[in-house]
């Protein structure tokens, strides 16, 4: 039986992304202890560097157009654990260690709400 052997690691360059028409690609954060999804938010290539170099995840925010560390002003941070790039090269899996709340509604993920038989079902409360 043959070994697998895993390629050669190469430079990382955010550059290499393919971004949207404004320079912005999607991140998911997702849990790196339970595997769940968080949230999903915005990247730019320098957020993406500014990520790797502190391990604290920041993000662009489209509304103040401007870097949001995450976390920053409520404590609920994001620590970097793995990045992964898709097949495609446009979207991002964060794997993160969540401190607090991921949502800003004050719940444990952005994706709370379920939609079951054509009824919205809400599955968490707020943690905050």
């Amino acid at each position: 039986m043959d070994e697998i052997v895993p390629a050669p690691a190469t430079q990382f360059d955010p550059q290499s992304l393919t971004f949207n028409e404004v320079g912005l690609l999607p991140a998911i954060a997702q849990d790196a202890e339970s595997g769940e999804v968080l949230m999903l938010a915005w990247m730019s290539a320098e957020s993406i560097a500014r990520t790797l170099e502190t391990k604290r995840v920041t993000y662009w925010s489209r509304s103040r157009q401007a870097f949001w560390v995450k976390g920053e002003t409520s404590g609920h941070t994001q620590e970097l654990v793995d990045m992964r790039i898709d097949c495609d090269r446009d979207c991002l899996l964060l794997v993160i260690r969540q401190t607090g709340p991921a949502c800003h509604t004050g719940r444990r993920s952005c994706f709370y709400t379920s939609v079951q038989d054509g009824a919205e079902i809400e599955l968490m409360q707020r943690e905050v």
